[in-house]
């Protein structure tokens, strides 16, 4: 399977917007617990930042999923410091999309001076876990009972990886 990054554009949003809208009514692994807006979408994806950029990714030239690296806090030390964030359609997980993905997202963090990826992962998403894991990342943090979703109180924990 080839798998491709095209840039994400705002031409884009709805693909993204299908996307997203399964994991935020069907899985916990967002905590958005009804499906946002276009505009809402726009300011959680960076489209047009140079630094943080959002991709769109393609199996054999389907649309598989979307990714992107966003900034951790706004906050001038933090810099070095990024957000990685992966969602793929259902049919194409377990494929080995993410692990590449996740390779992809290093690279370009490295190509951009960001020297340290955190994964923020539900703690229930095992496969998300698994995966960051399997990618090098380690559990840095673990915040307990900090979401509610379908009636089920929530964990987060964050997996880092140190780029450089």
């Amino acid at each position: 399977m080839k798998i491709q990054f095209e840039k994400a554009t705002l031409n884009d949003l709805v693909p993204i917007k299908e996307i997203y809208d399964y994991y935020i009514t069907e899985t916990t692994a967002t905590f958005h617990t009804h499906p946002i807006s276009f505009e809402e979408l726009r300011e959680i994806i960076p489209f047009h930042n140079k630094k943080y950029p959002s991709f769109l990714i393609k199996a054999d030239g389907k649309t598989a999923g979307y990714c992107y690296l966003s900034q951790y806090k706004k906050r001038q030390a933090y810099d070095r410091t990024a957000e990685a964030t992966i969602y793929l359609k259902q049919e194409f997980c377990g494929r080995g999309i993410g692990f590449k993905t996740v390779n992809f997202l290093e690279e370009t963090a490295l190509n951009r001076g960001i020297k340290v990826l955190l994964g923020t992962i539900t703690g229930t998403n095992e496969n998300s876990i698994r995966l960051f894991a399997k990618c090098g990342f380690e559990k840095c943090a673990h915040f307990k009972q900090v979401g509610k979703k379908f009636d089920e109180l929530l964990d987060v924990v964050i997996y880092e990886k140190i780029l450089e």
